[in-house]
């Protein structure tokens, strides 16, 4: 574990091996953990894995209001620069996913290959700002354990739910966990996120697309969708998986995974 003060804040990461470097940016309310399946994989591999906690999550420092996709873009570019790492690829899931595309659309010349797991790239409806919002004040006022416990199932497909108990308080136990603050604050940033549509229809480098087949909050349409805006893109759909393929399906995620990299993602 490693600390760097930037942009006025303590942010936490791992830095594990070396050649090649491969960013892996947490959903929502998760933190750095969630990467434990590809850390090792990766590095075998011969990857060099950087794994932050984003601001408000894990061990990084919490700034309440409102923390927007650009402002979490901003701390991975500034991790870069202070890890001397001029290119990269980076890889995201669900939140994390949209804060690649924000770096996509802002820092496309730091970036050879990007990774977009069970993500979106519309910018939200007037419902769901109000939704996003609401949850915020809620988490702020009751902390998260109401939250985990209305979502989890939403956020594991129901073979996992029954199969895999490790995963199943993994999830648990970084929902739990999560600052209240933190979480509230990248919640009212995503309500008034862009759409980055745009950004991927002219997107120039290799992506790949990974998405659960049972995945609640960002469908196999959505991913499909997604792989149609990208030129160069790949698109894997994993069977019995819901939102988190990479610790639901590990094995199913890395092969595809390294498969994309070993192929696709040119040495900086």
């Amino acid at each position: 574990m490693a600390r760097a003060h930037l942009n006025d804040l303590y942010l936490d990461y791992d830095d594990h091996g070396s050649g090649e470097s491969v960013i892996l940016v947490h959903g929502h309310p998760f933190d750095r953990s969630m990467w434990r399946p590809q850390i090792r994989h990766l590095v075998e591999a011969n990857y060099r894995v950087v794994v932050p906690d984003l601001r408000g999550y894990g061990k990084t420092e919490v700034r309440p209001g409102v923390t927007t996709l650009s402002v979490f873009a901003d701390d991975i570019i500034a991790l870069l620069e202070h890890l001397g790492i001029r290119r990269t690829v980076v890889v995201g899931l669900s939140m994390g996913g949209q804060i690649v595309m924000d770096l996509a659309a802002r820092f496309a010349d730091r970036i050879t290959a990007i990774v977009l797991a069970d993500t979106f790239p519309d910018a939200e409806t007037s419902d769901g700002r109000q939704s996003r919002m609401e949850t915020a004040d809620q988490l702020v006022r009751d902390g998260m354990s109401g939250y985990t416990d209305h979502n989890i199932s939403k956020m594991l497909s129901p073979t996992t739910m029954t199969e895999r108990p490790d995963v199943v308080d993994h999830v648990r136990t970084m929902m739990l966990v999560a600052p209240p603050a933190g979480a509230a604050a990248a919640l009212r940033g995503r309500a008034l996120r862009r759409e980055y549509v745009s950004t991927l229809e002219g997107l120039e480098i290799p992506a790949l697309i990974v998405v659960g087949a049972d995945d609640e909050f960002t469908t196999v349409t959505d991913a499909e969708r997604m792989h149609h805006s990208i030129a160069s893109s790949e698109l894997v759909v994993i069977d019995d998986t819901g939102h988190l393929p990479n610790l639901e399906r590990p094995d199913t995620f890395n092969a595809a995974l390294t498969a994309f990299l070993d192929a696709k993602a040119p040495t900086s």
